[in-house]
């Protein structure tokens, strides 16, 4: 009985009809892809994207020159040099990410005890030439300069959380 079944089953193609069937089934459900540039998917507050320094309510820079970035920095991406000013305080004269190494893995930002050092929803960006993807002290400044609402609004989602 068992070979008949399977005749049956191979003559009238039964793995196609039900492979089509499937097939059908699909074809007319609603579509969920999403038009990249058009339209975009919601990112959560902890995305990890493009770095960006901040700066405090009056114009200065957060970074005080710990280097706990670059000492817990996996890929060794950031390069920081720091110099001591008149009042004792020291501050960074150069503050270097290499985005070709960067494995976004968020240790700059955990490891920052004043937030100085962020990553943001920023993830359309690219290079073309080597040196595209090389952020200095002023190119991090200005990320956090034109992000720092969305910024400020993802450090207080993520407070309510912790």
């Amino acid at each position: 009985m068992e070979k008949i079944t399977n005749f049956f089953k191979t003559f009238l193609l039964y793995e196609l009809v039900k492979g089509m069937a499937l097939t059908g089934r699909y074809f007319f459900a609603r579509k969920i892809t999403v038009q990249y540039p058009e339209e975009k998917t919601p990112l959560g507050f902890r995305f990890r994207g493009l770095h960006a320094k901040r700066r405090y309510a009056n114009g200065e820079e957060r970074c005080i020159g710990c280097k706990l970035c670059e000492a817990v920095c996996p890929a060794l991406a950031i390069k920081i040099e720091i110099a001591e000013r008149e009042d004792g305080t020291r501050r960074t004269t150069q503050y270097d990410i290499d985005l070709y190494k960067c494995i976004f893995c968020g240790f700059c930002e955990e490891s920052c005890p004043v937030d100085a050092i962020v990553e943001t929803r920023m993830f359309e960006y690219y290079g073309d030439k080597p040196g595209d993807l090389y952020y200095t002290k002023q190119m991090l400044l200005a990320m956090g300069d034109k992000y720092e609402e969305q910024i400020a609004k993802d450090r207080l989602a993520d407070a309510k959380y912790r």
